[in-house]
This record gives structure tokens, sequence and C-alpha cells, in this order.
């Protein structure tokens, strides 16, 4: 009892924290000190997606990324440096995270207008949602003035992002150690509605899960990922099936019909709590739309450092 009081006390002092530091970030943050900051960006972003339709899911995935290690504070843009080893060559992102080639080009043009003045950390949120806008899904109003951070971490990383093995339980616990609740996890995990996933991490889904893993499915997914570990590892296929490349509601529709690619999706519509609003979701998308914002503009929360606190860096991949 006294570990689940702690853990609850925790919690409550994350979600406290996020608020606070929610009041120090602003959406006019930059309309005097680089007023052409948002346009810039989304110039940039609507550009890459035009190029390539998956680089909308790989910038939202950066965010997401960034945010759930140590906070929004560019960390996973890092390169290696002396004194730490940087998030990039973590188990959740190697061979897998990208979209750090768009954010140098936004950097570079920001740099350009206005030097040293909008953090890497905020080119990511405002990124994130400008490659959900693109792909037909919400916008919202991006909270900004996030400062970035001098270091990463490489075990954080690999302790802290959610992985595609995790049951329903485990998901909770870790969107709750960073202050968000299973409405926000169910609502998060939509972002899954684009993107694409590696063989090895739905591998063992695909040959081990046959009772809750549509059979059509199975079978069109094998030829690109054979059961024997280390063929086909880095072959990808896309998260959402039906519309892999439009923000909708049909990640949702996929959990209904055990179409959810990894084992963690899947355990959104498993007989669990999260049933309920899975269901939800899955014919409300105007309900999902709303609740995708609130969750967004709350992960982009997650300790933040404002003011003089950390840097605003020239290059994002290196401290100044």
């Amino acid at each position: 009892m006294a570990s689940r009081q702690s853990f609850a006390c925790y919690t409550m002092a994350l979600m406290l924290a996020a608020a606070a530091v929610s009041a120090q970030l602003s959406t006019d943050f930059y309309d005097e000190t680089c007023p052409d900051a948002l346009d810039i960006i989304e110039s940039a972003v609507r550009a890459a997606v035009s190029k390539e339709s998956r680089m909308g899911a790989s910038l939202l995935r950066l965010h997401f990324h960034d945010c759930f290690v140590n906070g929004c504070d560019g960390s996973v843009l890092l390169d290696d440096a002396p004194g730490f080893t940087g998030e990039k060559t973590a188990k959740p992102n190697k061979n897998s995270i990208r979209g750090f080639e768009v954010v140098d080009d936004i950097k570079s043009q920001l740099e350009d207008a206005c030097a040293q003045t909008v953090s890497c950390a905020d080119i990511l949120a405002v990124a994130a949602r400008d490659s959900v806008v693109a792909l037909g899904g919400p916008t919202w109003d991006v909270e900004l003035g996030r400062r970035d951070g001098t270091t990463a971490s490489l075990d954080d990383a690999n302790n802290d992002l959610p992985a595609p093995t995790m049951d329903l339980g485990d998901l909770i616990k870790a969107f709750s150690k960073k202050g968000l609740s299973e409405t926000d996890m169910i609502v998060l995990s939509g972002g899954h509605t684009i993107g694409q996933a590696r063989c090895i991490n739905f591998r063992a889904r695909l040959y081990n899960e046959t009772t809750t893993l549509d059979a059509s499915l199975a079978s069109s997914l094998k030829p690109r990922c054979p059961s024997a570990d280390g063929n086909g590892d880095d072959n990808t296929s896309p998260l959402d099936p039906a519309t892999s490349y439009v923000f909708d509601n049909f990640y949702y529709r996929n959990l209904l019909r055990n179409k959810g690619l990894l084992h963690s999706d899947q355990q959104l519509f498993n007989g669990g709590s999260a049933d309920a609003q899975t269901r939800a979701y899955a014919s409300d998308m105007a309900g999902f739309f709303d609740d995708f914002r609130d969750a967004m503009v709350k992960m982009g929360g997650i300790g933040v450092v404002t003011g003089s606190g950390g840097q605003v860096r020239v290059n994002c991949r290196k401290a100044n």
C-alpha cells in the first residue's frame, strides 16, 4: 500500500510540474524575436512530407521520443559526444528513428532568419504538429519557449521509451511515470495511424499470437518478416495497413478487428480497461482528434526547461 501511495504522489508531482511549466510556455513566444519561425517550419515540413509521406510519422515520432527521455529538450537529436553516449543508438531508436536531416534543414533556415533564437526542442514540437496536419489530422496551438538540453542518455532512452512488447499494465505505468494518464496513453497511441514498424518489433506477435492477429493480415506480413531471427529484421510494414499515410482513426478500427501490428497496439483492445475508449475512437474521429490535440500539448510540457536554463543550440546535433 505504501509503495502504491508513493507512486501516486510521484505521478501527481509530475502532473503539477508539467502544469507549472506549461504556464511558462506560450503560443506567441517567437512573435517578436522570430516572427517567421512557424511559417519556416511549416513550409519545410510540408515539402519533406510531400517528397516522402512517411516523413510525417518520423517527425511526430522524434517529438515523442524526445519528450519521453528526460523531457522535451531536443536530446534525441544529439550525436554522441565526449562525456555521454546519445540516444540515437538506443534499442528503440537504432536503425529506426529518422528525420534528422529535415530538422537540420529547418534549423539552418531559422539560423539565417534569426540566429540562435528558436530551440531545437521547439522545432520538434512544431514539426510534429505540422506533420499531423500535412497528413490530414488535427491542428493545435503549440506552446513554445523550450530550451535545449546539453546532454543525452542512452540508458534512459533504453529504459523510458515504451516497448512494442509491453502489456497494457506496463504501458499505463510507462506513461504514468511521465505524468500522462491511461486516457493520454490510448489517444497518443493513435499516432500509429501513420508510420511503419520494423519486422523485429512484431515478429513475435506475428508467429506467436495467432489467436489475436487477423489471419489475412498475418499472411500478408510473413513474406516481408520471416520467422528466423536476423532475417529481414529491418523490413518495415505499415502500422495502419488501411490508410498508411492518412492521419485518421483507422488505427482504432483496425484494433477492433485484431489488426494491431504491434503487441502493444493490440493491448488497447484485448478485454482490458482500454477497450471502451478504443471502441469510442473507432467510431468517433472528431472525438479522437479533440483528445489527441490535448494530449499532444500535455506531452509537450514534459520536463521542459525554460527561461535561462539550458541553451538554444546553433546545431541541433551538438551542444554549443
